[in-house]
This record gives structure tokens, sequence and C-alpha cells, in this order.
């Protein structure tokens, strides 16, 4: 008889394959991939803890899973040539390992994602009960004292409007939902007809991060897009935008901003979002309502996405006695 091979076409079925073992099973599979270093049975037991364990759990989003599956790999590297025990590595050897990391030229922000994707491993481990190890629990990781809106600040209104103007209208209608609606890329290739109220002036985003619902107003340009999309459509319905890949999404927006000629100024889709941000508060001087309306849990979250003008405050102090 042949052996049946188990279907594992999807992010759940491919964690019940691996969560559906004994406990004794998962732990000798888990033990022995950890001993072996094997990068692919390893990512396999991290992306089935991640799915069916953890808050997010099958809904984490695919730029999610890509870094932590980076962060798995770079650990895993360092590991086979310091020849560490997974299982039980060295006191020290966290701290070693993200002060190589640093040492290497890479950002504090790349560093920290690296970190919790090791984190996420040993979590993974546990979870199989392989080990009782948590040797990144207490790492120091190096912090950018840098602001995020000083490194990667708002998109510019005359650079928008630039890439308006020469977008088609898939183009465009992206483009909106990033600087007029503020969603996260994520968001944005999501939106479903059945999500877009016109007449109300809303759109739901019905699976944002941490699987949360929000509702967001629809400026007067984007109706506009939306309008023109819909228009084109027979009957529409499923997603508003024909791209799935952040890849391809980004290499639309890229093409766009070359074909007016400021190609030197896109940075991706982040801009975008802090671009609706700071338009936001310009208008409402509200942190709590901008947080609301970008989908933020932390209004602390939100300050780093508004870009404050220097003269922010000349006028409030000009009548001080």
């Amino acid at each position: 008889m042949s052996q049946i091979t188990p279907y594992l076409g999807d992010r759940l079925a491919q964690a019940r394959a691996l969560a559906g073992l004994t406990d004794e099973a998962l732990r000798v599979r888990a033990i022995t991939a950890a001993r072996d270093k094997s990068g692919e049975d390893l990512w396999a037991l991290t992306l089935a803890y991640l799915s069916s364990d953890t808050s997010a759990g099958v809904r984490l989003s695919p730029h999610t899973l890509r870094a932590y599956r980076k962060g798995v790999e770079v650990l895993l590297d360092h590991a086979t040539s310091n020849a560490w025990n997974l299982l039980h590595p060295g006191r020290r050897e966290p701290g070693l390992y993200v002060a190589a990391l640093s040492a290497s030229g890479l950002k504090p922000a790349t560093v920290q994602a690296r970190v919790a994707a090791a984190g996420a491993l040993y979590r993974a481990l546990r979870w199989a009960g392989a080990t009782d190890a948590d040797p990144f629990a207490d790492v120091k990781r190096p912090k950018d004292r840098t602001k995020g809106v000083v490194k990667n600040p708002p998109y510019r209104a005359e650079f928008v409007q630039a890439m308006l103007e020469v977008a088609d209208p898939r183009e465009a209608a992206l483009l909106l939902l990033l600087t007029h609606a503020g969603l996260r890329i994520a968001e944005a290739l999501a939106v479903e007809w059945a999500h877009v109220n016109l007449p109300a002036r809303r759109l739901l985003v019905a699976h944002g991060k941490g699987d949360k619902a929000r509702f967001v107003p629809l400026s007067a340009r984007l109706r506009e897009a939306l309008e023109t999309l819909r228009a084109e459509a027979a009957a529409p319905q499923g997603f508003v935008l024909p791209w799935r890949a952040y890849s391809t999404a980004y290499e639309r927006l890229q093409r766009v901003a070359l074909a007016c000629g400021r190609a030197h100024e896109f940075r991706g889709f982040h801009a975008g979002r802090k671009y609706a941000g700071t338009q936001l508060y310009a208008t409402v001087k509200d942190f709590t309502r901008v947080a609301g309306f970008l989908g933020h849990e932390q209004v602390d979250t939100t300050r780093r996405y508004v870009e404050l003008p220097e003269d922010d405050l000349a006028d409030a102090v000009e009548a001080f006695r």
C-alpha cells in the first residue's frame, strides 16, 4: 500500500501536520531538526507554532512571515558557523549573536527583527517540548535613537500629486488607499468591493494588524478613484485591486514614480501611510484620533508617524508674558 501524503496546501494544513502529532512524536521531530540544524524543518516547526498557538495565528501577514523566516535562516547560519548547540546554547552566545549582527552593519531595526525571529524559533521549540531554553529573553537589543519619521519621512504632497497625474486607475486607487486612507499595504491589497460604502464615504478594513477591524473615511479623491474602478468592472465583486503580491504592487508604483521623473523619491508604501497620518493630524491636532484612523493600539506609535512642522509652537508661544 502506498504511503498517504498529507495535504499541505495552506498554512493551517501545514500547521496541523505538526500540531496533530503526539507530544512525543513532535518532541522527537523538533529535537532532530535542532540537532541537524535543518532549516526547512525548523522553519516548518516555527510556522506551525505561529499559525496555531499565537493570537494572530493564520492571519499573520506574509511580510511578517518573510521576516521571521529570514531571521531563522540567519540564526542557523550563525549557529552552524559557531558550533551552537541549539537546544542548550551557551549563556553568552545570544549576546554575541546580537553583537555580530550589529557589527555586520545592520540597522538597529533589522537587528531587532532578527532577534524577534530567533525568539519565535525558541518559542516553537518550547511549544514542541524540545527544550526549556529561552536564550533571547533578556538579551539587550540595540536601540535606534533616530525617529522613524526622520529616517523615512512622509511623502511630500507634490510627489503624491505628480504620481497621481501619470498613474492608471488601479495604480491611483492603490496610491490613494495608502496616502488618503492610511492603509497598510496588506490592508490595501485586501480591500474588497463588499467593504466599500461610497454613499457613506467610508470603507471597512476587515482584517487590520492583529486582526482588528476598523472603519476608515474616504476622501473625495479616493471616492472618485474607486468609482472609476467600479464603473470599469462589469460586476464589482471580490478584491478592488488586482494584485496579491507586495512585490507586484511595489513594482507598479515604482514604475509610476519613474514615469513622472521622480523615481529617486519613491520609498515604498510606509511613507504613504505616514503622509496620511501627517495630513490628518495637521487638521485635527489630536494624536488619539489619528491613532484610530491608522489602526494603532498605542498613541506612542502614532507619534512616530506624524511629521510636525519645525515652527509648530511658534504661534503658541508668541503671546507669552
